[in-house]
């Protein structure tokens, strides 16, 4: 299956950055973020990217105009994106709701949609071009909360490009927003869910007290390079494809108790053990495989509808190389994949953000780790401005970019050939690249009874 195209060269003509502020007055206050959002880990700029093809329907109308227009309307009730971060004593973030604005840049190019391909995922070439990095605009603190790019396309299609700071949402919050401004775009006077703040609900407890064990911030420092201080350079990195057929190839390694595991299961465990062999760790090496875990429906009384901070948590399946690739059935990897998963609860919550204090904020433990964050339930793919459904939806990377050796997105896509399946980004040291494609090759060269060809590609970034 081929990625979009990496040769294709395009122009974009951008006009001068806007500042885009909330339609009518809105409060000059201060609002704290949780002791979950102001975390380390987060404190950076994700990046979304949202392709809409040509609708007739829509002859006449100017998606940079409407999406403006719309921001607009919707920052009246999201009116904290408007604002700038603060940092007060302890590290403590708040936002200081100032109403200067959030970055809106226009623009047109001179391509299509259909010279990307017919594989929508990234990497996108020239993404620099779909989503500008303003000059003094990607800090954390006093900087724009959020910077968005809308591009026409000489098709008649546009791309809606965004950058956020990941410590005002997480993936559920953003789609949030990126919701209600379709709404208002489609003529809604105001969003069907409003938004809640209250980031208290998920500060420190007073007294603090940890009562989980939290491995994913044990300090380990990487004496050998690993991958973790290799710059990024030298390193290699690609997306990897999985659709139907290859998930079957996996799936056959796994033992028949689990054979109720998810897909995202099957897969992180799969690339868990090739990872680590690529790595060529010593077998008593300590090595961690973390996969982004949503905790929004399980508190008690349930958070808001409406709540669109940030609501995960990073738990840390935790063994040595050895035991972890001693074995090539799945079952050793995918059990504690499955119970690393399950910790997750209001309690492991409440335990995280008292770390957070008690701590200082610690960073995650990037040594020896994989760190995967699943977005095909964020909702990217349903957000609407009129235009419909976007022929793809979702982050900008395959990579975290806060851990990018480290950290992936585990993304829905589709193949040249419409089949849907996810996209997973791996960046390794180019001779650990060459052991897991030939690693990966042994868990999918025994095709289902079918006997489908795999489409299984890694496709350099």
């Amino acid at each position: 299956m081929a990625a979009p195209s990496q040769s294709l060269v395009f122009t974009v003509r951008r006009c001068k950055p806007e500042l885009i502020a909330p339609a009518k007055p809105t409060p000059h206050e201060f609002k704290q973020l949780s002791d979950i959002d102001d975390q380390e880990a987060f404190r950076f700029h994700v990046p979304v990217i949202q392709f809409y093809r040509h609708d007739p329907s829509m002859q006449g109308r100017d998606p940079v105009k409407v999406i403006r227009e719309a921001l607009a309307q919707a920052l009246v009730f999201y009116y904290p994106f408007a604002g700038r971060l603060r940092e007060w004593p302890g590290r403590k973030l708040v936002v200081e709701c100032t109403s200067e604005g959030v970055v809106f840049i226009e623009a047109d190019a001179d391509f299509t949609l259909e010279q990307f391909g017919d594989a929508l995922r990234p990497p996108f070439p020239c993404l620099e071009e779909l989503l500008f990095d303003l000059p003094g605009s990607g800090g954390v603190l006093h900087c724009p909360l959020l910077l968005i790019q809308v591009t026409r396309l000489k098709c008649g299609g546009f791309i809606f490009a965004l950058r956020l700071n990941h410590t005002m949402s997480d993936a559920a919050g953003l789609v949030q927003f990126m919701t209600a401004v379709g709404e208002v775009a489609r003529g809604q006077r105001a969003p069907s869910v409003l938004p809640v703040w209250q980031r208290h609900l998920l500060n420190a407890r007073d007294p603090t007290c940890l009562t989980c064990t939290h491995r994913e911030y044990d300090e380990v420092i990487d004496t050998k390079g690993t991958g973790t201080i290799t710059p990024l350079e030298d390193m290699a990195c690609r997306s990897f494809f999985f659709g139907r057929t290859e998930v079957s190839a996996i799936r056959r390694f796994v033992p028949h108790h689990l054979s109720q595991s998810t897909t995202f299961e099957v897969i992180m465990a799969c690339l868990w053990r090739c990872r680590t062999i690529a790595l060529q760790f010593d077998r008593n090496k300590e090595v961690r495989m973390m996969s982004l875990v949503s905790a929004r429906g399980k508190f008690n009384p349930p958070l808001p509808s409406g709540y669109y901070g940030n609501v995960f948590a990073f738990p840390a399946a935790v063994t040595t190389a050895g035991k972890l690739c001693e074995n090539t059935n799945l079952g050793y990897a995918l059990e504690l994949v499955r119970k690393a998963k399950k910790e997750v609860n209001e309690e492991y919550m409440r335990s995280v953000a008292d770390l957070m204090v008690i701590r200082g904020r610690p960073f995650l433990t990037v040594v020896g780790s994989f760190v995967v964050s699943d977005v095909t339930r964020a909702g990217f793919g349903k957000v609407d401005f009129g235009w419909g459904k976007p022929a793809y939806g979702g982050p900008a990377e395959c990579f975290i970019r806060s851990i990018p050796r480290t950290g992936s997105f585990y993304i829905p896509c589709k193949n040249s050939e419409g089949e849907e399946g996810i996209a997973v980004g791996v960046c390794l040291p180019a001779p650990a690249m060459e052991i897991l494609v030939k690693e990966l090759d042994f868990f999918l060269k025994n095709m289902p009874e079918s006997g489908k060809k795999s489409t299984f590609t890694a496709s350099k970034l």
